[in-house]
């Protein structure tokens, strides 16, 4: 006779079934990764709470820091769609365990640097041991999740990169107060060797955490797999136009019009993320740790964006509009910020809402390449359109730099960053609606 259990099961409704497993599998695999971003996004911004101190001590220039904190991206770029095709190839577990596990190496090594060449190397070799983890990651979602549910998913896996800020900012500030000089190290030397850690041990803790994909899961019952797989076959009968070869993957003009849009969100991003800390003192804030809290809050208003943004636009499977709308009022605001350079609110508030809309944007922006990408070519679109966009960072910082140096102000930068986005809203608006709103 069946159980009581197995007639509870086939009463409950296919519905409900449904639901109840994507909320075991969210909560199975999202916190992790979103700790992981976390720590990655951490070891990759805390250059600029580092900056407050190593300039001075280290004797480099504005110019000189722009462009050790640009380089990253380099190794970043050239490495972004080697590593996503290895981790297809190899698994999610093994390989995203290696890049946490070098990245955080790595960036502990900066505490070592002494002159502007080795921070150089330092920074580019810590974008290539990154190079992979965050498309990496949205490809891996794919395999779990359909298309209509990625919205809301990438956001909360996304919240790591605000989270990093929110908790970073006031870590950063205290590391650098509470341990300067100690054991003969500057605060800036023990926030790379502190913040390392975290990743090491993620890393490690991946093997264990994460399944190479939902049949290897072992918290999956055999209904469940058997649910999934309906899920996801369902859902590419859905997209049956996508494309799924390597060559379809790199050779799309949708995949580069994304990379390009990409490109716009990420020279403002990585502006806030480098640099908020020099703007808040420049606003009249001297104090290390109460320049970490006040760069917490834009950070926090980005969360909420995010949130709010991604489960709006999986709730009216609309697409575009929840990024062209975030990015018109994001540029606005990025542009105000400059007639507020000296006043503390005002920066602190305006950047709030730079960080909220044009942050809040990125995860319906990344649930676009799985809409017409599957399999191997989604593999190669992610981390193509990851690469070309991650160009911005050697571009944003280098211009940032360049700015401070020679006018004293990076107002001509943010203005040039916020027309950028206007511009990306025309590539956003030419994305066909039937295509991206699933």
């Amino acid at each position: 006779m069946p159980s009581a259990n197995a007639g509870t099961s086939l009463a409950t409704p296919v519905a409900e079934r449904i639901k109840a497993l994507y909320h075991k599998i969210t909560w199975k695999l999202i916190p992790f990764l979103c700790f992981c971003y976390l720590a990655s996004y951490l070891d990759r911004i805390n250059i600029g709470f580092a900056k407050l101190q190593m300039l001075q001590d280290l004797h480099f220039s504005e110019t000189a820091f722009g462009l050790g904190a640009g380089l990253f991206f380099v190794g970043y770029i050239l490495f972004e769609v080697p590593s996503n095709l290895v981790l297809e190839k190899v698994g999610a577990k093994v390989w995203i365990a290696r890049i946490m596990i070098t990245w955080g190496l790595l960036s502990a090594c900066t505490m070592l640097v002494t002159t502007p060449t080795q921070f150089y190397f330092v920074r580019l070799l810590l974008g290539a041991a990154e190079a992979g983890f965050l498309p990496g990651v949205l490809y891996y979602l794919t395999t779990w999740f359909p298309t209509y549910r990625r919205g809301r998913i990438i956001a909360l896996f996304m919240i790591g990169m605000p989270l990093s800020s929110v908790i970073g900012g006031p870590l950063s500030g205290w590391i650098m107060g509470a341990f300067d000089n100690a054991a003969g190290l500057r605060g800036w030397q023990w926030l790379f060797i502190v913040e390392a850690v975290p990743s090491v041990l993620l890393g490690i803790l991946t093997f264990w955490v994460l399944p190479d994909n939902p049949h290897k899961a072992k918290w999956l019952t055999p209904e469940e797999k058997v649910l999934l797989e309906g899920e996801l076959r369902l859902d590419e009968v859905e997209g049956k136009h996508s494309k799924h070869s390597f060559r379809d993957g790199f050779f799309n003009l949708k995949v580069w019009m994304l990379g390009g849009i990409d490109f716009s969100i990420l020279l403002s991003a990585y502006a806030m993320a480098f640099w908020m800390p020099t703007f808040i003192r420049n606003a009249g804030v001297a104090d290390n740790f109460h320049i970490g809290v006040l760069t917490a809050l834009p950070s926090a208003a980005a969360l909420v964006g995010m949130l709010l943004i991604g489960a709006s636009s999986d709730r009216r499977r609309e697409r575009r509009w929840h990024i062209i709308v975030p990015f018109l009022m994001g540029a606005a605001a990025m542009a105000v910020t400059t007639f507020f350079s000296h006043n503390v609110f005002a920066t602190v508030l305006l950047f709030a809402i730079a960080s909220a809309t044009i942050i809040g944007a990125v995860p319906v922006f990344f649930s676009l390449p799985a809409t017409f990408l599957k399999g191997r070519a989604a593999a190669t679109g992610f981390a193509l359109a990851c690469s070309l966009a991650n160009i911005a960072g050697l571009v944003s910082n280098s211009l940032m730099g360049i700015a401070v140096d020679v006018t004293g102000s990076g107002a001509g930068a943010l203005w040039f960053f916020a027309g950028c986005l206007l511009m990306s809203s025309l590539l956003v608006i030419a994305l066909p609606a039937k295509l991206v709103n699933r």
